[in-house]
């Protein structure tokens, strides 16, 4: 029997919608080197993230939960008491490494928990928010009933360089810096067994500076400061944004997308030529995708649109062919099927001194697997396991899928926080039934999807004769679109009850800060937590 690769290359395309790629059909050259990848790759037309935003879609990554069950989203921001995949691998023997230029993977967040070496270069890092007047007023922010769980686990999620990113003012790219980074690490690597580099890059996350040479192929003439870098002002009704002006967007977009694609190139063809290629399983994916106008929304907040939650997913390994494959696929089995790739089980790994418990290797939830999604005889089933292999009795009709997705989007913060600031500069009042207040699941098949929500109505959709997802169906109305609630409503039982109350929204911080000094108060405004 051949060995498996000793290597693991995770590669996360933050951001990247997967119809702006050239192995999805884009007319525009802007991944030529993923294009060549995947003639070696399997391509997946029906990969589902859990998540429409970073942090909760990395922690089910890295743990193999969905976002119920791993708890890491805006209201508790971290990751806490979860063996993640690199402790795992790095208990195994593996050398671990993260290099990424978000702000949400961090110490602060517990999403580097288990490498062995990470850097999120950023200049700029919060150390300084745990110290001085600025946590002292973070202790008073925390006597804020609504704000008591979350403040102080926001400042360590990275807000600086967030801010940073807003502004623009860290516009220049850290992906030559990221790649650079990962292949030192390659290069020193002497671990037992292999390594494991995981990346992200984060070029296609607003604001959009794309390097010079990539901007002039791409948007021609555009300055970048010249249109909307701000989804909160679009998404608020403060801005509105033309078709020459989304044009341009998107240019800029693909030109950020381009960049990564030639840096993610140059890494490939490193590993070629020192002779590593073949063993190492190369997984890229996107953690979701982007809004530029569709449903009247631009970035990936508040809705769980196909734009942002079907998302691009290639790998490579001897035991997947060369193909393109429609079938759905979860982006928390990528935990399953790194676990496989390296032939590791945690189960019969000594983890001594790490938290929590590993999700087991489950072969019914790993791409290399011949029992791939074959859920009926799993012993200890997961939530989705559950919802996809459980019968409610009822007959589907013979176009109804029997295999599903399951996303979760909890009600947002920081987000939230920023499109209330821009409606009040407008003097914009956001009604309660906005959807930026309503927390959304969704089961999703190749055929259909079904969204919950608990401020805005239900919507339901035939993706096979709506892929775009503009004309609602009722339930009531499909067969198809009844089996997606259904199983969404099994999912919901398995994993502690629907969402179905509206939610409290935010309350008046004005209380807790009172006694700030102005320089505090300037600093917080910096963060993006006062207006």
């Amino acid at each position: 029997m051949e060995r498996s690769p000793s290597n693991v290359l995770f590669v996360v395309l933050d951001t990247v919608r997967k119809d702006h790629l050239g192995p999805y059909g884009y007319e525009r050259e802007t991944t030529p080197e993923l294009s060549a990848f995947a003639e070696e790759a399997t391509v997946f037309e029906s990969a589902i993230a859990p998540a429409p935003w970073t942090l909760p879609v990395h922690a089910s990554l890295f743990t193999g939960r969905y976002p119920s069950q791993h708890g890491a989203d805006q209201g508790s921001p971290y990751l806490d008491d979860a063996t993640t995949l690199a402790s795992v691998l790095s208990a195994a023997g593996y050398d671990t490494a993260c290099y990424s230029s978000n702000a949400w993977i961090t110490p602060y967040t517990g999403l580097t928990n288990g490498f062995d070496d990470h850097d999120s270069f950023f200049e700029v890092l919060p150390r300084d928010v745990l110290s001085g007047p600025l946590a002292s007023a973070w202790q008073a922010v925390n006597d804020n009933d609504y704000l008591r769980d979350i403040a102080s686990k926001l400042v360590r999620v990275g807000a600086v360089a967030h801010a940073k990113l807003a502004s623009g003012e860290g516009a220049d790219s850290k992906t030559p810096s990221v790649i650079d980074r990962t292949r030192s690490f390659i290069d020193d690597s002497d671990g037992d067994e292999g390594w494991f580099a995981f990346v992200n890059l984060m070029d296609a996350h607003l604001p959009y500076y794309p390097p010079e040479e990539y901007r002039e192929e791409f948007a021609p003439g555009v300055d970048p400061d010249a249109v909307c870098q701000n989804s909160k002002e679009y998404n608020s009704g403060a801005r509105d944004v033309d078709d020459d002006e989304w044009e341009a967007i998107r240019g800029l977009y693909d030109a950020e997308i381009a960049h990564m694609d030639a840096e993610l190139g140059r890494l490939f063809a490193w590993l070629r030529e020192t002779g590593q290629w073949e063993e190492t399983t190369v997984v890229v994916c996107a953690d979701h995708g982007e809004l530029h106008g569709e449903h009247d929304l631009y970035g990936h907040e508040f809705a769980l649109y196909d734009e942002l939650i079907n998302v691009p997913l290639l790998v490579k390994h001897p035991d997947l062919e060369a193909d393109r494959r429609d079938d759905l696929v979860e982006l928390l089995d990528l935990y399953h099927t790194t676990l496989d790739a390296v032939d590791v089980d945690p189960d019969a790994v000594d983890r001594a001194g790490t938290d929590g418990d590993a999700v087991p290797l489950d072969p019914t939830r790993s791409l290399l697997s011949g029992e791939y999604r074959a859920f009926d005889g799993v012993t200890d089933p997961d939530p989705g396991q559950r919802a996809v292999g459980g019968s409610d009795g009822e007959d589907d009709g013979d176009e109804a899928a029997d295999d599903y997705a399951f996303v979760e989007y909890a009600q947002p913060v920081i987000e939230l926080h920023h499109l209330e600031q821009k409606a009040s500069e407008a003097d914009i009042v956001l009604p309660e039934d906005h959807r930026a207040y309503s927390r959304l699941r969704a089961a999703r098949s190749t055929d259909a999807k079904y969204v919950r929500a608990d401020r805005i109505p239900d919507e339901g959709y035939r993706l096979d004769e709506d892929p775009d997802e503009s004309s609602p169906v009722d339930p009531a109305d499909d067969a198809v679109v009844a089996a997606a609630e259904r199983a969404l409503a099994r999912f919901e039982d398995a994993v502690g009850g629907a969402w179905d109350d509206p939610t409290e929204t935010a309350g008046d911080q004005a209380d807790a800060l009172a006694d700030a000094d102005e320089e505090t108060r300037d600093r917080l405004r910096e963060l993006g937590y006062l207006e």
